[in-house]
């Protein structure tokens, strides 16, 4: 499965490409908003950091302004994915957009039916929001297990990328459903990598090392 960070925080982004393990990243209004930078400053950042799939939000709310928007930001760098939202507009725009092979991120999916629909509409991308979904009492996996089952059944390329990831464990809930993708926020990306018991093992490790008299290796 692929993992995402959800940020359009530099910092964040620069410490989880140093790592090695961030595959793309998702922003949106409420993500760029808190960044306090320019739209546009802030992507041309992010694709100088990561070299896969960025997606950029439009925030008009009918589809001719959405186009107009997602002409102006694919053009930034050929990684813009054009993030959409799931209303009758969003569908609309997203066929025009993949009828002339711009990469989509249909968002604000909570139904199944909602998911057919953006796949029949060519999106690259549909990203249920399991976390908003549990706030509710709903179960999100369900959601994604459906949508993959749905896939799956008539051949969709659309990718499943799991959003509002609340905890590390939605993040392999998520893998284990068959979601394609996962777009986290920092703190969850750090601790799927931390755990006491490897803190403690480390510890012990250097300890027994450090009696053992040895010198260094190197």
């Amino acid at each position: 499965m692929k993992i995402f960070l959800d940020s359009a925080d530099l910092n964040e982004i620069r410490k989880v490409a140093e790592l090695g393990v961030c595959d793309g990243v998702t922003t949106n209004p409420t993500l760029i908003a808190k960044s306090g930078q320019d739209f546009k400053t802030v992507l041309k950042e992010i694709v100088s950091l990561i070299p896969g799939p960025i997606s950029a939000e439009v925030v008009s709310t009918e589809h001719k302004g959405m186009l107009a928007e997602a002409e102006v930001l694919a053009k930034l760098n050929d990684n813009i994915v054009i993030k959409l939202p799931l209303t009758p507009e969003g569908l609309r725009a997203c066929k025009v957009l993949s009828g002339q092979g711009v990469r989509t991120n249909v968002t604000l999916c909570f139904q199944a039916g909602q998911a057919l629909l953006a796949a029949k509409c060519g999106a690259t991308y549909i990203s249920p929001f399991i976390g908003r979904l549990d706030d509710v009492s709903i179960d999100g996996m369900t959601l994604i297990r459906d949508i993959r089952t749905i896939y799956d059944n008539y051949g969709y390329e659309t990718e499943i990328l799991a959003a509002s990831i609340r905890h590390p464990r939605h993040v392999i809930d998520s893998a284990l459903a068959g979601a394609d993708v996962a777009t986290c926020p920092y703190k969850i990306i750090a601790q799927l990598y931390s755990h006491p018991l490897t803190d403690k093992g480390l510890a012990a490790f250097l300890e027994d090392w450090k009696q053992s008299g040895q010198k260094a290796i190197v």
